[in-house]
């Protein structure tokens, strides 16, 4: 017969690792939906698939929020690659982070207005959210303009200076040809021409190395 003291032990056993294992499940799925949540690129996901599937003012009220989620990350985004490229930005990033903090406000009132019922409050109030959404999204855009505009002279500038060196570069590679294909005429020549040529042809060299 199995002693009952080690059928308990065994039994305690696996209770114990039964409630270790289903604790350490529910850490893990807690930390991952506390990412899933944080998470900006699934969230837009979301939103755009239910703004897709939505009807009637809910639609616009998604809408409305998925427009102002994409216009102040576009905004962003403009803003760090003037900070990563060393173009010029200014206040733009302050700027940006209100713009982000206006936004915020107006999502929540954008949320309220998806708990509400009343088709009249709706009628009324989603107009004033939609001008709100309008605004931010203008500013967004002027400020995304300053940045492509800064970008834009500091590229002419580089293409600039670039293209000035290619040409530099080019025409000090046409005259190694010419004096590589001079030489090799020479070999055919006698030799009193020979050195005269070669006389002519350092000189030359001697002229457009000097400054």
């Amino acid at each position: 017969m199995v002693d009952v003291s080690v059928l308990a032990e065994i039994l305690i056993a696996l209770a114990a690792i039964m409630v270790v294992s289903t604790v350490t499940v529910i850490v893990i799925a807690r930390v991952l939906y506390r990412r899933l949540r944080r998470s900006r690129a699934l969230n837009g996901a979301v939103l755009r698939v239910r703004t897709r599937v939505s009807v009637g003012p809910n639609h616009e009220i998604l809408r409305l929020r998925l427009r102002l989620r994409e216009s102040l990350a576009s905004g962003q985004a403009a803003v760090d690659l003037a900070v990563q490229s060393g173009g010029p930005h200014g206040e733009l990033q302050r700027l940006v982070g209100r713009l982000r903090n206006e936004g915020t406000r107006v999502e929540s009132q954008l949320l309220l207005l998806a708990t509400e019922r009343d088709p009249v409050v709706l009628r009324e109030t989603l107009p004033v959210a939609s001008r709100r959404v309008d605004q931010i999204t203008g500013l967004v855009g002027r400020v995304r303009s300053v940045v492509a505009a800064g970008l834009g002279v500091r590229t002419d500038d580089t293409l600039t200076t670039l293209g000035a060196d290619v040409d530099r570069e080019i025409a000090a590679v046409d005259a190694g040809v010419a004096e590589l294909h001079a030489l090799t005429l020479l070999d055919g020549l006698p030799t009193p021409e020979r050195t005269s040529m070669q006389q002519t042809s350092a000189h030359r060299l001697d002229k457009r190395s000097t400054p």
